[in-house]
């Protein structure tokens, strides 16, 4: 396998156990008013940075067409995006398995195009395209994982591991 369908496949596993996380996840475990963060809103958070860190650079990112801004966010910030998603509905698991879906779909355009040896192309980011991905990889699947203890702990729900992914899932 080349450089490129490692990294093609990395993505796509951790997707794969995101996507599982999501389905099985039960209502009252999804918009769980008590969680800092709920569900639903980690999950967003994982795909958007996702789907972020797929692109050139930031001036060409053209966000998911059911983004809300200010949404993506957690933790503290000036706008307080706990606030914001507290006070919305929650995105659908529906919603959120087209999201997975719609970067199923940016992993394969946009990793075949990579220029791994390029600068990040974030200004927050200071390394290049290669190490990026990983960084990304990596974020999604602390989410992931994140999500996944909340299962487990809560509802007694395991999600399968998945170990890389040859063939991509769009």
């Amino acid at each position: 396998m080349t450089t490129k369908e490692i990294i093609r496949s990395q993505y796509q596993a951790a997707l794969e156990m995101l996507a599982q996380a999501i389905i099985q996840c039960p209502p009252r475990i999804w918009a769980d008013p008590q969680d800092k963060n709920q569900f639903w809103h980690i999950a967003y958070h994982a795909l958007f940075y996702t789907h972020l860190y797929l692109q050139v650079s930031e001036d060409e990112f053209l966000p998911w067409e059911k983004h809300i801004k200010d949404i993506h966010s957690l933790g503290s910030h000036p706008q307080s995006p706990q606030d914001e998603a507290a006070n919305r509905d929650p995105y659908s698991k529906d919603d959120l398995l087209a999201y997975v879906d719609f970067c199923r779909q940016e992993i394969s355009a946009q990793v075949a195009a990579l220029n791994l040896e390029a600068e990040s192309g974030f200004d927050w980011i200071p390394f290049n395209k290669l190490e990026l991905q990983f960084y990304n990889i990596r974020h999604l699947q602390q989410h992931t994982g994140e999500l996944c203890e909340r299962l487990g702990t809560r509802a007694g729900i395991d999600v399968d591991w998945v170990g890389k992914v040859h063939e991509d899932k769009s």
